[in-house]
């Protein structure tokens, strides 16, 4: 398999929901979006994020399609699936949700610009979802993840000791998480 080869989604959408500070261009959210075609949702304020424009800024995108939509979150993204969906009469629009290092936004030591993202929406996901956690997320314990996922009801995927999955854990193109994205969409169908 090279590092190019492309995954076919047929008949959904992919919408890439990066974190905090957007995504960079080593991250696999950024060459998935070269690669395979995927919509990243531009934020107006990727620097000091708010929960309810993140909300609505989502809730636009999904209205601009009839196609079913596959959410992949990175990090704060994964808390902005779980608010809109706990808001939004439109669920229906999303497929399933493939959420990526889930950060614990209520911790002591999260930066004050993720204040307003505190408390955790905790209620449980009305689609198909899947949390892809590593072992030493610097932004969340393993134990915290898996009571997010859970809360969500999404199946807990571990990577190992893959650190925040992000564009510094030297995943390239990530074909391992593209596979993982390619099998949640299919369980859709």
């Amino acid at each position: 398999m090279t590092s190019t080869e492309v995954f076919p989604l047929a008949g959904v959408r992919v919408l890439l929901l990066p974190g905090w500070l957007n995504s960079d261009g080593a991250h696999w959210q950024s060459r998935w979006e070269e690669l395979h075609g995927d919509h990243r949702v531009e934020q107006d304020d990727w620097h000091w994020p708010k929960r309810g424009d993140w909300m609505a800024r989502l809730e636009e995108v999904l209205m601009h399609s009839d196609t079913p939509a596959v959410l992949v979150a990175h990090s704060l993204g994964c808390q902005l699936v779980a608010a809109w969906a706990a808001h939004s009469r439109h669920t229906h629009r999303v497929a399933a949700a493939m959420l990526v290092a889930l950060p614990d936004v209520e911790r002591e030591d999260m930066p004050p610009q993720l204040a307003p993202w505190r408390p955790i929406v905790r209620k449980r996901l009305p689609f198909a979802s899947m949390a892809v956690v590593s072992s030493d997320d610097p932004y969340c314990t393993p134990d915290r993840a898996a009571q997010m996922a859970a809360d969500w009801g999404s199946e807990l995927m571990s990577v190992g000791a893959r650190g925040h999955i992000n564009g510094d854990s030297g995943l390239g193109d990530w074909q391992q998480g593209r596979a993982m994205l390619q099998a949640l969409v299919a369980v859709t169908k």
